[in-house]
């Protein structure tokens, strides 16, 4: 059985104050507290406090951590160089941080246009660097979207929320799939839109699984 996490850092990518994947994350996060009242918590909302798109000083510390073959995290402030980079990993250091502290990252999501929203976009971005590994930790992706993209869905292959970040979390981050867990819920729009009307009773139903397993997933981090 993993170890259970100490640490948990919690995104939020919304940009409802009220939204579906807001309450999924929170219900993993409460879950989480609850049996681990003596762990740490960490919440970042990439909604209401976004983080800056990248810019040409960040990509010239990516390209000295490339070129001199700097794996090791901890490292990465040697390639500040200049003042404009030094502005640039000033905002990357915190969120790195934070990052690299947690046994566990939730990280709650929409889907917009058929992918995650800028916010977190942005979040990614300024945190990911070549061949960084983050193995070792577990990460949990509660999501919403107002249609259904499963598979076997006409939609399916215009998903590139959970497809997206499952191929970055392998790709990039060295996770491997097992330590990965998503859940959501699906044809959130069947409450407003008179089109998908006919699908709400799918929505509550799958509303409802999405956040009994948010809580049995809190309880296990």
């Amino acid at each position: 059985m993993a170890t259970r996490a100490q640490t948990l850092l919690h995104l939020d990518a919304s940009a409802r104050r009220r939204s579906f994947s807001r309450e999924l994350g929170d219900a993993v996060a409460a879950a989480w507290r609850s049996s681990r009242p003596d762990g740490r918590y960490v919440h970042r909302d990439l909604a209401l406090a976004p983080v800056p798109q990248i810019a040409e000083a960040w990509t010239e510390l990516c390209d000295y951590v490339l070129e001199h073959r700097i794996t090791d995290i901890a490292r990465y402030r040697e390639a500040v160089r200049t003042p404009a980079q030094a502005e640039a990993w000033a905002v990357v250091e915190p969120l790195l941080d934070e990052l690299v502290a947690a046994d566990a990252v939730l990280i709650a999501t929409p889907m917009y246009n058929f992918s995650v929203p800028a916010s977190l976009k942005a979040w990614i971005d300024q945190v990911t660097f070549p061949k960084m590994s983050l193995a070792g930790r577990r990460f949990v992706v509660a999501y919403a979207r107002g249609g259904a993209y499963g598979p076997g869905t006409p939609r399916h292959p215009h998903d590139h929320q959970e497809r997206y970040l499952r191929d970055f979390l392998t790709g990039h981050f060295a996770v491997p799939d097992e330590a990965m867990t998503f859940l959501g819920t699906e044809l959130v729009n069947s409450r407003t839109d008179p089109a998908l009307a006919a699908r709400r009773e799918a929505h509550d139903a799958s509303h409802a699984a999405a956040l009994a397993a948010a809580r049995d997933i809190g309880r296990s981090l």
